[in-house]
């Protein structure tokens, strides 16, 4: 239950903080991209029953969190910090996703 209103908040402060010039876009771009990964998910998996590209789709949501902490570590380290518990759970849904692909394949 926290852990999306911890997204929310860390994705909108750097999104604010983007359009306000505060931080560049190359700050921004990952967050942008996992957010938009992160939406397509269900959609893909669920309603389209598409395995291959939900996996795919998980493996960009897991990618771009690493990403995401690289780019803001500098500027916003309690920003990174708050994706800890986000890439855990990603991280355990990827595995969960993996093995789903796998036994379809």
């Amino acid at each position: 239950m926290i852990l999306y209103p911890v997204i929310l908040i860390s994705f909108g402060f750097i999104f604010v903080r983007a359009f306000q010039g505060e931080v560049g876009w190359k700050v921004a771009v990952p967050f942008a991209i996992n957010l938009v990964a992160n939406l397509l998910f269900m959609p893909i998996f669920s309603g389209m029953r598409n395995v291959p590209l939900a996996a795919a789709d998980i493996l960009i949501v897991w990618a771009t969190i690493i990403w995401c902490v690289v780019a803001v570590w500098p500027a916003y380290k309690r920003v990174a910090v708050a994706q800890v518990p986000y890439f855990v759970w990603v991280s355990i849904a990827t595995v969960i996703q993996m093995s789903i692909t796998a036994m379809n394949w």
